[in-house]
């Protein structure tokens, strides 16, 4: 859902060049500067290597909930498959900002109660040590998708559809925890172009790029 969010907005943005979507799917966007690339195996870059080459972000969005998911299973998806990615990324494109999709409550220390967030942390704070030009985690909380787009996850979706009305009321008594697509891909298209403070960017830090712009 993110990750549509993101792409929209680099597809709006004049000073983005060029777009180039990785995922097991085409994203279902066309669009002049966009190519999609359909890559099988996310846990293996090897074969389209020289594709990656020329970028100066990467947005990385992809993610799954760890519900009903034992603690392997979703250091597999979450973990390993993001790791793989930018491992790849940071040797033939040292020169790239990656911004990673974490999410509120991810556990730095990878030594608290919750298996999620110990994963999460541990993810961030891999990346943190890749050689990049700099690296990001974003940690939005509860967001609104805008303009039509929908999360591919049906849990989600049933509670989207169902909490819609309470947006307004959300915003007002927590508008630090509420954020929206379009907002997310705004800031991130910013931290690449002119960085941030810090390298955890909360959901209140991420609002608060987009209203400084």
């Amino acid at each position: 859902m993110i990750g549509q969010g993101v792409l929209r907005e680099c597809l709006l943005d004049p000073g983005v060049e060029r777009v180039l979507a990785i995922g097991r799917s085409p994203s279902g966007q066309t669009h002049a500067k966009l190519r999609d690339l359909v890559h099988r195996d996310l846990f293996d870059y090897s074969a389209i290597e020289r594709e990656l080459t020329g970028f100066d972000a990467c947005f990385f969005c992809l993610g799954v909930s760890s519900a009903g998911m034992s603690e392997q299973e979703y250091r597999r998806i979450t973990y390993d498959l993001t790791i793989a990615a930018a491992t790849t990324l940071a040797r033939v494109n040292p020169a790239m900002t990656f911004i990673y999709t974490s999410g509120a409550g991810a556990d730095s220390t990878e030594r608290g109660p919750v298996a999620w967030a110990r994963v999460r942390g541990a993810l961030e704070n891999a990346l943190f040590r890749l050689p990049f030009r700099a690296v990001y985690s974003f940690r939005p909380a509860a967001v609104q998708p805008l303009h039509g787009i929908r999360s591919r996850t049906a849990m989600y979706r049933a509670f989207y559809a169902v909490g819609r009305p309470l947006w307004p009321l959300l915003k007002l008594l927590a508008p630090a925890y509420v954020s929206t697509t379009e907002i997310i891909g705004r800031a991130m298209l910013q931290v690449a172009r002119h960085g941030a403070p810090k390298q955890v960017l909360e959901n209140r830090d991420i609002n608060a790029i987009v209203k400084r712009s």
